[in-house]
C-alpha cells in the first residue's frame, strides 16, 4: 500500500496538525480550568526530563489538580531554563511529596547501617520509614509531629513508656524476629543523629500535608506513550505530542474498573524485585478515545479551508527557539581560519585541507 513520504508527512503534520491540536487543548484545558475556578486548588507539580542523563534537551513541566486528578497546565522548555523563585512570595504554599521525603530517610539509614557496629538499623529501615508516614498522617503542627517523631528513640530500644510519653500502638507479639537497639549503643546514636538532624526536621513542616504526586509519576510515565525517549524531536512536535498525551490522560483518568459476569472487579497480581512483596491493581475498562474523532475533523476542516497545496519547505513557527539560531555569543570564523588554527587531539597535527 502506498504511503507518504516522511518529508510530506512532516510537512502536514507543522501545516495542519500542530494549531489544531493546540486549540483543541486549550479548549479542553479551559474546560479543566472552569472546574477549579470557584475553589481552592492543591496542584500538584513536577518536571520531566525528555532523556536521562545529561543530553536531555526538554523539561516538560506538569500541573495536575489533586482532587480531579487532571492535568490543569503542560508546559515544554529548554531544560536549562530557571524559575529562579518567583512563585516564593506570590502566596502559593510549597509542600513536598511524602514519598520522596521517605525515601530520601530510607536511603540514610540504609547508608548508616553500613558503618561498623550499625547493620541492626537495615532491619529497622522500613519501621523507621513506615513511622515517618504515621507521623506526618496524625500531626497537624510541627509539635505535634516532633513529640511522635522523638517516641522513636524509644520504640526501637523496646520502651513503649516514657515520663513524658508513650506509643501509641497495640501490645506487641512476645516473639519477635527483630533485635530491640541497645540505649546508647553506636547504631541508636546515629539513628538519632539522623532523625534529629536539624537541617531534616527544618524540612518536616513542607510534609505535614500528607500530599503525594504519585499520580502525577503515572502521568509522566505515560508520556512515553507519546515521546519517546529514545527519540529526539523538534520543539513544536514535542509540544504537541504532549498536548496529546495530556488530552488523552484527562479523557480517560476516570475510566470505571473491568468487572467479571459476576460483578466482582478484576484485579492483577505484580511482583515488586526490590520489595519482593506481591501487589495488585484493578484493571480498568479499555480505552474509548472519543475525542478523536473530532480532532479529526478538525484536522481535514483545517486542510479544507487552507485552500492551498502544501508548502514546499518546513518553516519555523513564531515562537520557535530555533530561530534564534546558535546560542554562542562570539561570531563564528570562517572554515579556513579553523583549518588553519586547530590540531587533533593526541598527535597535535592540523586536520586534512582537501
Amino acid at each position: 500500500m502506498g504511503m507518504v513520504a516522511k518529508s510530506t508527512f512532516y510537512r502536514i503534520q507543522a501545516e495542519y496538525c500542530h494549531d489544531v491540536i493546540e486549540s483543541f487543548w486549550e479548549e479542553k484545558r479551559s474546560a479543566v480550568i472552569a472546574e477549579v475556578h470557584d475553589r481552592s486548588v492543591v496542584a500538584l507539580g513536577d518536571g520531566r526530563m525528555d532523556s536521562p542523563g545529561f543530553s536531555a534537551q526538554y523539561c516538560t513541566y506538569t500541573l495536575m489538580d489533586n482532587e480531579t486528578k487532571k492535568i490543569m497546565s503542560i508546559k515544554t522548555e529548554d531544560k536549562r531554563l530557571c524559575g529562579n523563585g518567583i512563585f516564593k512570595d506570590s502566596g502559593v504554599e510549597h509542600t513536598y511529596d511524602m514519598w520522596h521525603g521517605a525515601k530520601n530517610l530510607g536511603k540514610k539509614i540504609h547508608a548508616a547501617g553500613q558503618q561498623k557496629g550499625c547493620s541492626i538499623l537495615l532491619q529497622w529501615n522500613k519501621d523507621i520509614c513506615n513511622h515517618f508516614w504515621f507521623c506526618c498522617n496524625k500531626a497537624n503542627t510541627y509539635e505535634e509531629f516532633f513529640n511522635m517523631w522523638m517516641g522513636l528513640l524509644h520504640h526501637v530500644t523496646g520502651e513503649h513508656v516514657w515520663p513524658l510519653d508513650a506509643c501509641q500502638h497495640d501490645p506487641l507479639e512476645s516473639e519477635r524476629e527483630k533485635e530491640w537497639l541497645v540505649k546508647g549503643s553506636t547504631a541508636h546514636n546515629v539513628l538519632s543523629e539522623i532523625i534529629l538532624k536539624e537541617r531534616w526536621l527544618k524540612e518536616v513542616p513542607k510534609y505535614l500535608k500528607f500530599r503525594s504526586t504519585a499520580r502525577l509519576e503515572a502521568f509522566h510515565s505515560h508520556l512515553l506513550m507519546y515521546a519517546s525517549k529514545r527519540f529526539s524531536y523538534d520543539p513544536p512536535i514535542m509540544d504537541m505530542r504532549m498536548q496529546l498525551a495530556a488530552l488523552d490522560y484527562n479523557h480517560h483518568v476516570h475510566r470505571p474498573a473491568k468487572r467479571n459476569a459476576d460483578g466482582a472487579i478484576q484485579y492483577r497480581k505484580v511482583f515488586n524485585k526490590k520489595s519482593r512483596c506481591w501487589r495488585i491493581y484493578a484493571i480498568k475498562v479499555e480505552k474509548d478515545y472519543a475525542y478523536i474523532p473530532e480532532l479529526q475533523t478538525m484536522v481535514v476542516t483545517a486542510r479544507v479551508n487552507s485552500q492551498k497545496g502544501l508548502p514546499r519547505q518546513r518553516k519555523y513557527r513564531a515562537m520557535d527557539p530555533r530561530r534564534l539560531g546558535l546560542l554562542s555569543t562570539i561570531p563564528a570564523p570562517t572554515t579556513q581560519e579553523l583549518l588553519e588554527h586547530q590540531r587533533t587531539r593526541g598527535d597535535g597535527q592540523r586536520l586534512p585541507q582537501k
